[in-house]
């Protein structure tokens, strides 16, 4: 089967009945849509839409692409990327060196900050942390610190909401990579965290989307629960670095999740 159709058949069991304004008529063996179906929705033959899915067909046209996009009801990136599986674009690699160069200035901004903030780069690398973003990274084992996917996979008790927390971030490193990776670095990172079933469960869906926002529900080993939440923000001067800062999800007026490691600090 082609990255095409891979793609295709992921969406195609992630898209359910109702999504798409169908009755639920007898028994389905199969999660999602039937091919029947998304070939009738999207305006073009069976035979076709099979083809496409098994890697027999590999060029199909704009139409067709933006037809299955609606019918998968793809988000800009999804849609994006289903159209550099068919026709990819040129993506220029930054060499790793390049890519964990922060600019002072964003060093200096970060530090000012009174919360939480990261620095990642676009393999989720945790290149720099202000004092407070420390204590968030200190949980667990230090060697799966400098990383956010690796720590995720590898100490999931810290992350009360793990399943969608995660997910989030491994569609965010998925709409990184692309769909024609050629960064060895980033390939070096897929190819070690696959050795993890959930991870190749949650790669193997095809989510694209950038991770802009989200929650994040902690267990501090010092402080108790944190519940936060997050702002992802792009630097653009260094393309591919993000800036993650957090606050505290205010729903109790006397649950402070960022006043806690204030006093942590200042201890």
């Amino acid at each position: 089967m082609s990255a095409l159709g891979e793609f295709l058949r992921a969406r195609r069991q992630a898209t359910t009945p109702d999504q798409v304004g169908l009755p639920h008529i007898g028994g389905r063996r199969t999660p999602g849509l039937r091919r029947s179906e998304v070939a009738e929705l999207a305006g073009i033959s069976i035979d076709y839409y099979m083809r496409l899915e098994q890697g027999r067909e590999r060029h199909p046209s704009e139409q067709v692409l933006e037809a299955l996009a609606r019918v998968f009801q793809l988000g800009p990136e999804a849609t994006e990327h289903l159209h550099d599986l068919v026709r990819p674009r040129r993506r220029r690699v930054v060499p790793a060196d390049r890519a964990d160069q922060i600019n002072p200035a964003v060093v200096e901004l970060v530090q000012s900050w009174s919360y939480p903030a990261l620095v990642l780069n676009r393999r989720l690398d945790v290149i720099f942390k202000n004092r407070l973003g420390a204590t968030i990274c200190a949980y667990g084992n230090p060697e799966y610190a400098d990383n956010l996917l690796r720590h995720a996979f590898y100490e999931p008790d810290f992350y009360q909401n793990w399943d969608s927390a995660v997910g989030e971030w491994v569609a965010h490193l998925r709409a990184t990579a692309g769909p024609h990776c050629d960064d060895p670095f980033l390939l070096e990172l897929i190819e070690e965290l696959s050795g993890i079933d959930e991870f190749r469960r949650m790669w193997a869906r095809h989510d694209v989307r950038t991770n802009s926002r989200g929650l994040a529900f902690l267990r501090h080993s010092e402080v108790g629960d944190l519940k936060l939440t997050y702002e992802t923000l792009p630097i653009s001067s260094a393309p591919g670095q993000i800036i993650l800062v957090c606050q505290s999800l205010m729903d109790d007026p006397f649950d402070d999740s960022v006043a806690k490691l204030r006093e942590l600090l200042a201890k």
